[in-house]
């Protein structure tokens, strides 16, 4: 053999041991992390929980793109002043998307800028898809001004409409919803297992797209409920989501754009088909699904000027009504 060939060799070998090492460092990050979130603080379950969203948060830090910030402890509000319960972590754009309010350790964030919000549970996973629910409830708000490469933009369902009749083009988005992940300690298994009974999956898994948990092994599992939907699906399902809800239906239903399979899925990015190793197989699922979402919708900045405005006019008129009810009934 000669010089040459064996340099080759050897390298070849040491690429080998090298993406080998990667995928062993990442199933001890899944040991590393379950440790870390199995400990406790004696009789603070405050401290408790807050050590644990950290803990997650770290693993979601390392994982999605940089062009996401990460927030904990936060509530998402819409146009029409809903707003959602808690969220433990939301991962949103902070570039072009301003907080409706933030003032210390109290953040209202958009549901127009949230790509995805994470709820953070222990053994008990009680009341998690009503959290989930308060969330899809959420109506983002289809009315934004931008500057596009033609020029300055006005993304709307009339203009959109004007899009469709004219140049047979429809939107790529109207109505985004963030992805919705639970991550749990339940000592007996993950929560959504399907082969499990009495599980979260008789109720309404479908609530959530991912489900991480750590049982009593200090094992870490992933359920993906819908990892068998095409991408197509999830690209209705989190760019023109339950355009039902609005009041124009028909009208977001024609605009949004439509297409046929891809042939391609969530569970085809499994690194191995034991599960064995989560973080791995989720770094490229969950990176996929923000892929498919891309960018946050552009803020409809009039839209929340109106519902402040509308807010400002109804507290106004009822305060007067209700001081000239006092000075009515005074004598």
């Amino acid at each position: 053999m000669d010089k040459e060939t064996k340099q080759k060799e050897e390298r070849i070998k040491a690429e080998k041991n090298t993406v080998r090492a990667i995928i062993d460092n990442y199933k001890g990050l899944a040991g590393s992390l379950a440790q870390q979130l199995t400990l406790k603080t004696p009789n603070h379950h405050v401290t408790t929980g807050s050590h644990r969203e950290e803990v997650w948060k770290s693993l979601f830090v390392q994982m999605v793109p940089r062009k996401f910030h990460i927030e904990q402890g936060v509530f998402i509000i819409d146009s029409e002043g809903h707003i959602s319960d808690e969220v433990d972590l939301a991962i949103f754009d902070e570039n072009y998307t301003p907080y409706i309010f933030k003032f210390g350790k109290i953040k209202f964030i958009p549901i127009e800028a949230v790509a995805v919000a994470v709820q953070c549970k222990s053994s008990n996973i009680n009341g998690a898809e009503d959290w989930a629910k308060s969330i899809k409830r959420l109506l983002p708000a289809f009315d934004s001004v931008t500057r596009v490469l033609p020029g300055l933009n006005h993304n709307n369902l009339e203009s959109a409409k004007m899009l469709l009749e004219k140049e047979k083009k429809q939107q790529s988005q109207t109505a985004t919803r963030p992805i919705l992940i639970l991550c749990s300690l339940v000592e007996k298994g993950n929560p959504a297992d399907p082969h499990k009974a009495g599980t979260i999956q008789h109720g309404n898994a479908k609530d959530f797209d991912i489900i991480l948990n750590v049982d009593e092994n200090n094992q870490l599992s992933q359920v993906i409920p819908n990892e068998n939907w095409d991408y197509r699906e999830w690209y209705k399902e989190l760019n023109h989501y339950d355009l039902k809800r609005y009041k124009e239906c028909d009208d977001y239903e024609k605009v949004a754009m439509g297409g046929s399979s891809l042939g391609k899925t969530l569970k085809e990015l499994e690194i191995d088909k034991e599960g064995e190793n989560v973080i791995l197989s989720l770094t490229f699922q969950l990176n996929q699904l923000l892929m498919l979402i891309n960018n946050p919708m552009f803020f409809p900045h009039q839209s929340y000027v109106n519902m402040f405005r509308e807010h400002l006019i109804n507290t106004d008129r009822v305060g007067k009504e209700q001081t000239g009810a006092k000075s009515g009934g005074t004598k």
